[in-house]
């Protein structure tokens, strides 16, 4: 098969694609991570990024290169979520930085936007490391450049692109001896196939079934039950000349045949016309019908589920738009200030504790769930300071908020880089109300560099990780230098997690217990700890956050 070129339309359909064969496989993807952890994975984060730019591509009933570049990189950018998502979305957004300008995309176009998203990505990642997505990339455009001098077919440049490609990601393993150890390749890596196969799967014309996601550039969310409910979907209406003997009975027997095939039905005669209307999912049955009793005119046919669509996008945008004037008119009632508090948090204590700092703004997500470069810019707006400082309290969403960061013109936006909720917590408390942005900044990164700290949790898979063998369901005791214990009891496990932890410069331990543990539990954790170090104050804290029975710091 030969293609030459890649004009919009067919781009349109590569990109959905591979949107769809990622969504499609992103639970296998989630368990190719190392860590065994029940966080928000690769998989989910990949998806949700490219889903979000898929809204928008799919609302392009007319598209160009440049439109469908905006929709890509705009939608990608705001969706991003987890490093990975972040890193898949700047690949995008360097590719488009080359395809919107071209009229059709060839093999020469094709092997330039390659190389301009590698480029981007890697500057976007403070330290590239290889053995990861980055490096699939890498390799993939490569390839590309090379072939691309051989050859004008894109499909042939596409497979050779894609199997070495593969090559390079099974090679991920000797990069890096933690996914040697647990035996998997780079599971961001794998996602990014995913999206090439799918998209190399359209342009060879196959059969692939996908379902457009939520055609509103709104944001809005449309209720697919919603449209569901409306069982027949084409309201008909005509008027039937009648041009043969019509009786009570034909017309009785004519409501009947349209009963049959629809609801909502009006019949009214008089004299030699009919007024007909149905609701009905074949519109020609009842024409059909109507003109064994004559001819037909003011024919009008509207599809139901269209016009249900854009009520509720309606209605969606009418709900954005009281929400952003409140929001507005909230703004306006407080006085602009120097400084202000974005968190990501969860759980009720967690808040709490955010909040009695003086937090502006908490995000919910943490470990569980992502926040989203868009949950960041919408949480920035709120949010009425010239100066505001996020903390992302997680590894996983520090380039989302970074991302935030590049987009937000008309505030300040410092992202310190607080890898836990222990960490943000003491940033925030080394703040000083009087001293400069430079100054604050200083304090608060150097403040969390003195905390160390734990998190206890369960394995949700079998694994070998830091020459420990874990199963599924252990528990496991994990520090800033990674896993750290592993057990089958709770309190044992974060009391060996615990000794790691102190030295001789510790003087308090906080815990912070979640959901699923007592208070009373909690206190008989601390009893025990301060038993074992008697010199160290202990202090015990609800968090009420799911997943992690126990979060540590220690100062």
């Amino acid at each position: 098969m030969v293609v030459t070129t890649i004009d919009a339309k067919m781009l349109q359909k590569m990109f959905l694609a591979g949107a769809q064969n990622l969504d499609a496989k992103k639970e296998w993807i989630n368990e190719l991570n190392v860590f065994p952890v029940p966080d928000g994975d690769t998989g989910t984060n990949m998806t949700l990024t490219i889903m979000s730019a898929a809204k928008e591509v799919s609302s392009l009933e007319e598209p160009t290169l440049e439109s469908l570049a905006k929709a890509i990189s705009s939608g990608s950018l705001r969706g991003a979520r987890g490093n990975s998502g972040v890193i898949l979305s700047q690949l995008f957004r360097g590719f488009t930085k080359v395809i919107k300008d071209a009229e059709v995309i060839d093999t020469a176009v094709l092997a330039q936007a390659s190389q301009k998203a590698v480029e981007t990505a890697y500057k976007a990642v403070m330290k590239p490391k290889e053995g990861t997505i980055l490096t699939v990339a890498r390799g993939a455009a490569d390839k590309a450049v090379e072939v691309a001098e051989q050859t004008d077919n894109i499909v042939e440049m596409m497979n050779a692109v894609i199997n070495h490609a593969e090559d390079v990601l099974n090679q991920t393993p000797e990069m890096l001896p933690v996914l040697k150890q647990a035996g998997v390749v780079d599971s961001g890596g794998q996602g990014l196939m995913q999206v090439l196969r799918g998209a190399f799967d359209a342009l060879i014309g196959k059969e692939i079934e996908f379902e457009i996601v939520g055609k509103s550039s709104t944001g809005a969310n449309i209720d697919v039950q919603e449209e569901i409910d409306i069982k027949f979907g084409y309201c008909t209406e005509f008027i039937i000349n009648i041009e043969k003997k019509y009786t009570e009975d034909d017309e009785l027997e004519f409501k009947a045949y349209l009963e049959s095939i629809g609801d909502s039905i009006v019949v009214v005669s008089d004299d030699d016309l009919v007024k007909v209307h149905v609701h009905t999912n074949d519109p020609g049955l009842a024409i059909q019908k109507a003109l064994t009793y004559g001819s037909l005119s003011r024919m009008k046919i509207d599809n139901m589920r269209e016009e249900h669509q854009e009520k509720l996008i309606k209605d969606a945008q009418k709900v954005a738009k009281e929400q952003k004037a409140k929001l507005e008119a909230e703004k306006k009632a407080m006085p602009r200030k120097d400084f202000g508090f974005i968190a990501v948090s969860i759980g009720a204590g967690m808040n709490e504790i955010f909040k009695g700092l003086g937090v502006d703004y908490l995000i919910e997500g943490g470990q569980t769930m992502n926040p989203s470069t868009e949950d960041m810019l919408n949480a920035i707006d709120h949010v009425n300071a010239d100066h505001i400082f996020i903390l992302p309290n997680n590894k996983n969403i520090i380039l989302a908020a970074e991302q935030a960061m590049k987009l937000t013109k008309d505030k300040d936006i410092i992202v310190i880089p607080s890898k836990t909720v222990p960490q943000g917590i003491t940033a925030v408390i080394n703040f000083m109300p009087d001293a400069t942005v430079e100054d604050n900044t200083e304090a608060m990164t150097e403040g969390m560099s003195t905390v160390k700290t734990g998190q206890v949790t369960y394995a949700v898979r079998d694994t070998q990780i830091d020459d420990k063998v874990i199963h599924m369901n252990d528990i496991m005791g994990i520090g800033d230098k990674g896993i750290q214990a592993v057990g089958s009891e709770i309190d044992a496990t974060t009391l060996e997690l615990v000794a790691t932890m102190v030295d001789e410069d510790s003087e308090l331990i906080s815990i912070y217990y979640g959901e699923d543990v007592s208070e009373e539990t909690a206190n008989e954790l601390a009893a025990a700890i301060e038993e074992a170090y008697p010199d160290v104050d202990v202090e015990v804290n609800y968090g009420g956050q799911p997943i992690y029975y126990y979060l540590l710091s220690v100062e």
